[in-house]
């Protein structure tokens, strides 16, 4: 089993203790995230003093999708920065399935590489589902594997989902005691929803999942502690339903025409009614690709025979 470590909690308060707060404190994305990252690169160094190589990222890309071409470049300079070696592979959009599979299978069987991410969406031609298993789960640093999301529903995470896992981080950075509080997810999405909520549960949380279906969304959030926009829906959540206090995540990231990028909640009005909230960007998007580089370290460890050492920030 792949070990991580959590920051631990400093100032513990509970979400009753912020609901005279006049407007939203910030959950810093970027700045925790430059904390961790310069941690990592001395730990990735001591890494290379003990084993002669530094962690290997494999990343495939397939096809020529603007926004997933600026996400692997964003991974690729994140990799660099703190000492993890990138091996890129970017494929022609009518690649074979069974072409990728058989990459997937020799990075599967390269000592160098100790975490393999597949920028996803893939073309319509090939079953992303069959890739993400293709994938050796001590490899799978998105964390997208059954297995790995077998492993956090039974309460013995291994490698975890990095956007959920970095809205984690932030949440215990801040010092707020997650037990027993009223928390709403807006999406069901396999990448952030549902491993959300298990992450959630994981930490003492009541959780409601929203989707598609629900009735009556409204009422869901303004009853909630902590809501988490998961839904990739510019503005789908008005400020004026967060309950005065409450913990606003928001997950989503949109660009509007005059080039501003903004979330699936109104964050003006809404940051007048949460205790915290994230902004947009510099919220969590900073979060998820230094929890993709905590994976690849923690793969590391494993391969390698150690255990994690606890993170700082």
């Amino acid at each position: 089993m792949i070990r991580t470590a959590f920051t631990q909690p400093i100032n513990p308060v509970t979400i009753r203790t912020l609901m005279s707060s006049e407007t939203a404190k910030i959950l810093d994305g970027k700045a925790l995230s430059d904390r961790m990252r310069q941690y990592m690169q001395k730990e990735i160094e001591a890494m290379h003093s003990r084993h002669g190589r530094a962690p290997g990222l494999a990343v495939i890309l397939v096809g020529d999708d603007p926004a997933s071409r600026v996400y692997v470049k964003n991974k690729k300079l994140a990799c660099e920065k703190v000492g993890i070696i990138s091996f890129s592979h970017e494929l022609p959009a009518d690649t074979t399935q069974q072409h990728i599979l058989g990459l997937i299978g020799e990075l599967n069987r390269d000592p160098r590489v100790d975490g393999i991410l597949v920028q996803l969406p893939v073309p319509d031609h090939i079953d992303s589902e069959t890739i993400i298993i293709a994938i050796d789960p001590g490899k799978d640093v998105d964390g997208f594997h059954p297995y790995n999301i077998g492993s956090l529903t039974v309460r013995i995470p291994a490698l975890r989902p990095c956007t959920p896992f970095g809205c984690m981080k932030l949440l215990e950075e801040a010092g707020i005691d997650l037990h027993g509080q009223e928390a709403v997810i807006v999406g069901a999405s396999n990448m952030v929803g549902r491993p959300m909520a298990l992450e959630l549960l994981l930490a003492g949380a009541t959780v409601t999942v929203t989707h598609r279906f629900t009735r009556d969304l409204k009422s869901h959030i303004e009853r909630a502690d902590i809501v988490v926009a998961a839904a990739g829906k510019q503005g789908l959540i008005q400020g004026e339903w967060i309950r005065k206090g409450a913990i606003v995540i928001d997950v989503g990231i949109h660009r509007l025409e005059n080039g501003k990028l903004t979330g699936d909640v109104d964050f003006r009005a809404a940051s007048k009614r949460a205790s915290w909230i994230t902004p947009v960007p510099g919220g969590v998007g900073p979060m998820t690709i230094t929890m993709l580089l905590h994976n690849t370290i923690a793969a590391f460890h494993s391969h390698v025979g150690e255990q994690t050492v606890g993170d700082e920030g």
